[in-house]
């Protein structure tokens, strides 16, 4: 809304310098730039002694991630990069039943995401999105990182990728709209189906195990095990907007008491190194091992 004045109404100040922002030496940096921007604004904000709340993902090139690392280190610093869907308790208590071996043994997982990028953020020109312009990081596999995150997290590291996909809509971007990747060489293989061209927005999460099987709706905030092994969660209640809170606040009592962060500046390069081998693999049409 134009009309309105964000430094009045929130009483923030608003810098078009970065160096004038860090004169005032800030004790955190929430980096939320165009994914492209993100390493070159965290390694300054690093240098100046400030903790790190970096969203995801961690950026478009691992170039750079190792220096700043190392700076994370030496000044002993927090750094966490965006993962909200850790937070949300339908996958926490997903996460309980596969480490519980409540599922028994897993044979496969899928993890879909889909949605409509016109759609997604209605109050701009997706043509001109981060999402949308290479130059920027864009492309369904970094923006919608989280799925190799969550695939990382609940059924460990992959140690190979191989994935198809590509520009296969007329959506008007310069990256790819649609990823179909299968992760191997984890816990179990994960089979990662993405894409910015379809309607109606979801995104499902399906294990499979040699007791039951646990399908998780995470628009409709719903986890279910069949045959029923434990209660369907259903917390109908759950706002979208409080594992966004809950990532925030968490992050800073991590800063507080400085403590090492649930989502480290290790998961965040474990999850971009993944998704940049789904990227080459797309590219080359060949399996990518990950080192």
């Amino acid at each position: 809304d134009d009309s309105r004045d964000v430094e009045a109404e929130l009483g923030v100040t608003v810098f078009a310098d970065l160096d004038a922002a860090f004169a005032l030496k800030p004790a955190v940096v929430f980096i939320c730039t165009p994914t492209s921007d993100h390493l070159d604004v965290a390694q300054r904000a690093a240098d100046a002694g400030c903790h790190l709340f970096i969203e995801k993902p961690l950026s478009n090139t691992m170039d750079g991630v190792e220096r700043l690392r190392a700076t994370v280190a030496e000044r002993r610093l927090v750094a966490m990069v965006a993962s909200q869907w850790r937070f949300h308790p339908c996958v926490r208590a997903l996460r309980d039943f596969v480490e519980a071996g409540t599922l028994g043994h897993i044979a496969s997982a899928e993890v879909e995401y889909r949605e409509y990028l016109p759609d997604w953020h209605p109050y701009e020109d997706y043509r001109t999105s981060y999402a949308a312009r290479a130059v920027l990081g864009g492309g369904v596999v970094l923006a919608q990182i989280h799925d190799y995150d969550l695939a990382c997290w609940l059924f460990g590291v992959p140690r190979r990728v191989t994935a198809t996909g590509g520009h296969l809509s007329d959506l008007e971007i310069d990256v790819e709209d649609t990823a179909d990747a299968l992760l191997e060489g984890g816990e179990a293989p994960v089979r990662v189906r993405q894409t910015f061209a379809a309607r109606p927005p979801g995104r499902t999460i399906r294990v499979t195990g040699d007791r039951c099987t646990a399908l998780l709706d995470l628009p409709g905030s719903r986890l279910t095990l069949s045959p029923p092994l434990a209660p369907e969660l259903a917390p109908a209640d759950y706002p979208r907007n409080r594992m966004f809170l809950d990532e925030v606040e968490h992050f800073l009592e991590c800063v507080e008491r400085d403590i090492a962060p649930a989502v480290t500046l290790d998961d965040g390069a474990t999850a971009l190194r993944v998704a940049l081998a789904v990227k080459e693999s797309m590219r080359t049409g060949r399996t990518v091992n990950i080192t």
